[in-house]
């Protein structure tokens, strides 16, 4: 862990940048002020997602191959936990899918001493230009629901509304690909519609293929 003056130090880093930066400097703090990007609350309650004007079916194409994955999370979430689990895992990434509107991974790891795999689905929609990225666990078999976005750049940042222990929550996936070979991957959510944000699990990939 940092020190406390330093951590705000980062803190404030971050919050005078609109997230055009590796989010692994970023995953135990909590930011005072929102950072949706291309994506608001309405007043409705709905969360209303444009794409960047970049968007592109392609945007997935560097994850083709297989990859080592050294993993960090938090070991609760959302209960001002700051203990940190490090695991390793792989992945297979098959490319695209669907004539090049889909693309899809198998992820491999150790979960409490037992094999897990959990499978991602990314479709791409021409009309809206924005992702939907969808995951599957193999120890629940149930599919989350998707997030929902486009990069900006090298930076993609996806959105969603979940449920975390019966409240209702918002969820973003952040990639980075500035090195398309050991991209970044982090995950953080929201208990207050994207007015703070808890920073609870990335990984770097290492692409071995």
């Amino acid at each position: 862990m940092k020190p406390i003056q330093n951590t705000w130090k980062g803190l404030a880093f971050l919050i005078l940048l609109p997230l055009p930066i590796s989010l692994t400097q970023a995953q135990t703090v909590w930011p005072k002020e929102p950072i949706l990007t291309n994506a608001k609350i309405t007043s409705t309650g709905e969360l209303e997602i444009v794409p960047s004007k970049a968007s592109s079916q392609h945007d997935f194409d560097f994850l083709a191959g297989k990859w080592t994955m050294h993993n960090k999370k938090l070991k609760t979430r959302l209960n001002n936990c700051t203990e940190w689990e490090e695991f390793e895992s792989t992945d297979e990434n098959f490319g695209m899918i669907l004539n090049g509107i889909g693309n899809t991974d198998i992820y491999k790891s150790t979960l409490d001493g037992k094999p897990f795999e959990g499978l991602t689905l990314r479709l791409f929609n021409p009309k809206t230009r924005l992702w939907s990225l969808y995951w599957v666990p193999s120890n629940t078999g149930i599919m989350d629901p998707p997030v929902v976005g486009s990069f900006e750049g090298n930076i993609g940042t996806f959105y969603g509304k979940d449920v975390f222990q019966g409240k209702p929550i918002l969820v973003v996936f952040v990639w980075d690909k500035t090195d398309k070979d050991n991209p970044v991957w982090s995950q953080a959510f929201s208990p207050d519609n994207g007015l703070t944000w808890e920073w609870n699990f990335t990984n770097v990939s290492h692409r071995i293929k």
